[in-house]
């Protein structure tokens, strides 16, 4: 136990530490060092408080440092920057920056929190330009939505398709600005494969956004009040204002600086008890390097959940109290206009990097019960072991009802569940609010399905490359959705209720592929199918999917 903290950065991390260590130890001394003017703020919230979604600015501040004295008896100094540890003498060299002055501070242990920064890449015209503009702080955020309310900006280009870029593409949308995002990725938000994010995709283009995947940013150019975005594909965007969201990185200048070690992500290495090569100092937030769950391996997972959860158990250890870090799983969400999108676990990139074995398997099940108002679909992908079938991962993209399934399956997986678990679980049901089959549960039924052998399935990156001489594509959909939708390029057509009877049509040397919209329909064909004699196969996640990935009018 100490009797000396220092706390070096507040918000999640560092606020979270304080309070619980005052919670464990009454009489130990406490201080909180934060070179900002705030001491905890709602960082998810600043892209919200800029679209006039959050109205209030005092909304985004957890606390101040007044309420936050007066609960806990910490000492908390703002605009105070640590910028050195001195490891040999146990203090740490302070520059307030309000002052000037520069003084040192003794300690009995730290707890570092220092967080991540925004990537500002050294690109031409990158100083010059006044209109671009990076987001973490609340004086970040005062600055942008200054520029929005005094500027009135007609256009802007958000740089990349992160958290940070999609809630601010969507904010700025509502404030009425024509937005164009330009991504060096094929694809939004990388913790989706991408067919998962074709949804969102899509999404995004039916709001009227432009869209430009696969394409980075090169130079910046100042053309009076405008800017003109250069990009690597020799494209010239002029716009009003420009996002830069791509991405982050740890801030591990003060821990190196320190002599502590850093890990082969970049991030502080720490173990789990969120304790440094140094066992007197402690790290916790956005600028730790932590294990992955599913994979072992350590990683970078900059969200406010495992920061808040770090936090407390680096206070723990520092107090006195054995507690440990179990690793991340990465649960997140975030709002894209109606759409909710959401993953837990490893997605199939990690997976195969890992050289993990695990199948695939997609559905789309309503919200809640159909005959009940208002239900929407949930496309759902389940990543799980091809033996065991305990669960690896889930991503799930729809309008209502996301969240509180992930939120299921990352407890799952958290618990070393498997698909079969997943069929069994007894999950809320009244007609506002789900399904006698939730949308968990039927994940569930597909996975066992395909393990127990009762369904094989071809993904749709595999229908490209179907030799036409042994196989046939079989929409089983209705002749409506045919007519409305389209069909996949050569695909035979014979409605679900009418393949019985005309089973005589098909020719049992091909191998039959069927689809319906989303799989449920084509899983009933192929079972018709095997159960005749013929070879057959199912596209999962159906119609819906397989445009999902290939639609490519999106990509611009």
């Amino acid at each position: 136990m100490t009797d000396k903290l220092v706390v070096i950065g507040g918000v999640a991390g560092g606020a979270t530490a304080a309070a619980r260590a005052r919670r464990l130890n009454e009489n130990a001394q406490i201080v909180v060092f934060e070179r900002g003017p705030y001491i905890s703020f709602a960082n998810c919230g600043l892209p919200y408080y800029i679209g006039q979604v959050i109205k209030e600015r005092d909304d985004l501040l957890v606390t101040d440092a007044e309420s936050f004295t007066r609960r806990y008896r910490v000492d908390v100094r703002l605009n105070c920057e640590v910028i050195d540890i001195d490891r040999q003498s146990r203090e740490v060299v302070v520059h307030n920056r309000e002052s000037g002055e520069q003084y040192r501070e003794s300690y009995g242990k730290v707890i570092l929190s220092p967080g991540a920064e925004p990537i500002r890449p050294p690109l031409e015209g990158l100083e010059e330009a006044d209109n671009v503009f990076t987001l973490r702080t609340i004086p970040d955020t005062d600055r942008i939505k200054a520029w929005v309310d005094n500027r009135q900006p007609k256009s802007a280009v958000v740089v990349g398709g992160g958290f940070i870029g999609l809630e601010m593409l969507e904010n700025l949308a509502f404030r009425g600005v024509h937005v164009t995002v330009v991504e060096k990725m094929d694809q939004v938000m990388t913790s989706l494969d991408y067919e998962m994010a074709g949804l969102v995709h899509a999404h995004m283009a039916e709001k009227g956004l432009e869209c430009r995947f696969g394409d980075g940013i090169v130079a910046f150019e100042k053309n009076g009040g405008t800017t003109t975005v250069k990009t690597e594909s020799g494209a010239s965007i002029e716009c009003d204002m420009v996002i830069l969201a791509i991405g982050v990185r740890p801030e591990t200048g003060l821990a190196r600086k320190a002599g502590l070690e850093i890990g082969n992500t970049g991030g502080i290495a720490v173990d789990s008890t969120m304790c440094t090569s140094d066992p007197n100092i402690y790290a916790v937030g956005d600028a730790v390097e932590i294990r992955q769950r599913i994979t072992g391996q350590d990683t970078l997972i900059p969200l406010a959940g495992p920061a808040n959860r770090q936090g407390r158990i680096a206070a723990d250890n520092v107090m006195g109290r054995r507690s440990v870090f179990r690793g991340s799983t990465g649960t997140s969400a975030v709002q894209v206009f109606e759409l909710t999108v959401a993953s837990t676990g490893c997605n199939e990139k990690t997976l195969k990097r890992e050289n993990i074995p695990y199948w695939a398997s997609y559905t789309h099940s309503g919200s809640h019960a159909g005959y009940y108002p208002g239900a929407e679909m949930i496309a759902v992908k389940l990543l799980f072991s091809p033996g065991t079938g305990q669960l690896l991962g889930a991503q799930a993209v729809g309008k209502k009802g996301v969240d509180k399934r992930i939120d299921v399956l990352a407890t799952a997986i958290y618990a070393g569940l498997s698909v079969f678990d997943l069929e069994e679980l007894d999950l809320c049901y009244a007609p506002p609010y789900g399904s006698a089959k939730d949308p968990v549960n039927m994940a569930g039924y597909v996975g066992a399905n395909l393990i127990k052998g009762d369904l094989e399935k071809i993904n749709w990156d595999a229908v490209a490359g179907l030799d036409p001489e042994r196989t046939v594509l079989l929409d089983v959909r209705s002749r409506i959705e045919l007519k409305t939708s389209g069909t996949i390029d050569d695909a035979v057509h014979i409605p679900i209720d009418e393949l019985r009877d005309r089973l005589g049509e098909l020719d049992k040397s091909k191998t039959y592929i069927a689809f319906c919209a989303v799989g449920i329909r084509s899983y009933l064909a192929y079972r018709i199918l095997v159960q005749n004699g013929f070879e057959a196969r199912n596209l999962a996640g159906g119609f819906r999917t397989y445009l999902a990935a290939t639609e490519n009018i999106y990509l611009m």
